[in-house]
């Protein structure tokens, strides 16, 4: 069997341990689907690397990048480790940004061919990573030739693919904007804006244009799945305008379609509501549904330094959601990037890492964000370029004059190679991490069970356990090291007969107390330090 090193920190000393390394394409998700034994990395294609030169992004670039994110030999740990990349919308667009589509069929002539999309699946799946991309189902742009058609030709094929009225209705739309908007003498619907109409689900043709879109994606371009965007605006049911039951029942007509064409096509919808909400799409509208409120308790937990926020929202998850069908993210491309919440402080950043790679769910990964890029809005400003190196306007992103957005205002050291050989870097905790819940099937997949700390309100102390294996994770979300706490698991009637450490990100004291008969007042370690992170192996 091979084995895959990992740094391990004992007080102030460094050493190597072996443990065993898992093939990249070997689910050990049991029952579960192969999506649970993933982590999966979110690219904007324009903004990760540029091939030839022109300042834009392009897919060639992500293929040239591959082995950053994954170089398929679990016998490296220069990788960041991750198995699923979504890519944000690679159709053809008009905008920079690529969710208001023109061609649902043909790749961004910004960032190459339908070929070099083939490319990058084989070579991706080479090295054991699963592709999704965007799929834009809500609405197009208005520039589609659908709805110029529509708007010019209301007698025409597509004169009813969009919604429209002769008279402005005069509601409003869900955050109070303006969704009705002019055209000629009359007036159609566009949640998001005047730009990006959105499309008549009342109309079966409709339905039938994008299922074959689906199965073009899944057959033709051989993606993995779909990220499902805005998945709640669907079809309205006049002033209601989100969620609506007859959403529910396209998307569970829709799931069932896909899984006609490709039972293991994975969908991630996004609905960007609560999670009693989101979850009521899962599993039978979707796969996976990204938990926002889950995003907002770990960006709390680490800006309070307690942990109360996750340990509620994870408690809720289990009861909302079926076992581990949920994706979890710190940020992503439509919000401040969490460097930026968090004030530039990397220590917090790490600790945000820590918990978003040892909690359940499937994680989600914003590009840059494994090594502190900043960015706020507005939209331009959080999906900048990539930094690779330290060359000043460009940052090894490209070889032109300047890219095609100026770069993250960031300080020198946010970049990979200033992080790469660094030990302590942010970018050197991701990749230990991801690497270590690819090795640990208890961490990918594994239950959840949370300990009581007495002593200290800053410690965020729990086991994740599958099968036998059962992992102890011990975060100090505070700037102080906490010396009098003890751990407690009531009513347990588990033991354990020794531990090993897996990984630590600080400087530990030398002596490891083992554990020894049942978790009662037990404190494996006579300090944790500030901000640490401690993942430790538990024998039954």
């Amino acid at each position: 069997m091979k084995q895959k090193w990992m740094l391990l920190v004992i007080g102030m000393s460094m050493l190597l341990i072996a443990v065993p390394a898992m093939a990249q394409d070997t689910s050990v998700t049991g029952d579960l689907p192969w999506w649970n034994d993933r982590v999966f990395y979110e690219i904007f294609v324009r903004s990760f690397y540029d091939s030839d030169g022109d300042g834009i992004g392009d897919l060639r670039g992500v293929i040239e990048k591959l082995d950053y994110l994954n170089d398929g030999d679990p016998s490296t740990t220069t990788d960041l480790g991750v198995t699923g990349i979504w890519l944000m919308p690679v159709q053809q667009s008009p905008s920079y940004h690529g969710y208001d589509v023109t061609d649902y069929r043909t790749i961004e002539e910004d960032y190459g061919t339908n070929e070099d999309f083939l490319e990058l699946m084989e070579a991706a799946h080479a090295r054991g990573i699963a592709v999704i991309v965007d799929l834009v189902l809500n609405h197009t742009s208005d520039q589609h030739p659908w709805f110029r058609d529509s708007a010019n030709n209301p007698g025409g094929d597509y004169g009813a693919w969009y919604i429209w009225r002769p008279a402005n209705p005069g509601y409003l739309g869900p955050s109070s904007q303006q969704v009705w908007h002019a055209r000629g003498s009359r007036f159609y619907y566009g949640v998001f804006w005047s730009g990006m109409p959105d499309l008549n689900y009342n109309v079966p043709a409709v339905t039938e244009e994008m299922y074959d879109v689906s199965r073009f994606w899944l057959e033709e371009m051989g993606v993995d799945g779909f990220r499902l965007d805005a998945i709640k605006h669907l079809i309205e049911d006049g002033r209601e305008q989100e969620n609506t039951p007859a959403t529910l029942e396209w998307f569970a007509a829709y799931n069932d379609f896909l899984d006609s064409v490709n039972p293991d096509a994975l969908t991630v919808g996004e609905v960007w509501s609560s999670n009693f909400i989101s979850s009521q799409y899962v599993p039978d509208q979707v796969d996976l549904a990204f938990d926002f409120d889950l995003a907002t308790a770990m960006y709390s937990a680490v800006a309070q330094n307690r942990p109360d926020a996750v340990v509620s929202v994870i408690n809720r998850i289990e009861d909302l959601y079926p076992f581990g069908q949920f994706a979890t993210f710190l940020t992503n491309h439509d919000q401040n990037r969490i460097m930026d919440q968090l004030r530039g402080n990397v220590d917090e950043a790490k600790t945000a890492a820590s918990l978003l790679l040892t909690l359940p769910g499937v994680p989600f990964v914003y590009y840059g964000e494994e090594i502190g890029m900043t960015g706020s809005k507005p939209d331009e400003r959080i999906r900048t370029p990539m930094r690779w190196d330290e060359t000043p306007i460009t940052a090894g992103f490209t070889t032109a004059s300047a890219p095609w957005e100026p770069l993250s205002e960031d300080e020198a050291g946010v970049s990979v190679t200033a992080q790469t050989d660094d030990p302590n870097s942010l970018l050197n905790h991701y990749r230990a991490l991801i690497q270590l819940r690819g090795q640990f099937p208890a961490l990918a997949h594994g239950s959840i069970t949370h300990l009581d700390v007495e002593g200290s309100r800053n410690v965020f102390a729990f086991l994740r356990s599958a099968g036998d294996q059962t992992v102890l994770v011990l975060i100090n979300l505070d700037d102080e090291t906490v010396t009098d706490y003890h751990l407690t698991l009531d009513a347990s009637d588990i033991t354990f007969s020794g531990a090993e450490v897996l990984y630590t990100n600080a400087a530990m004291p030398d002596e490891f107390i083992p554990v020894s008969g049942s978790l009662s007042a037990y404190a494996p370690y006579s300090t944790l330090p500030e901000y640490s992170t401690t993942i430790t192996q538990l024998y039954p």
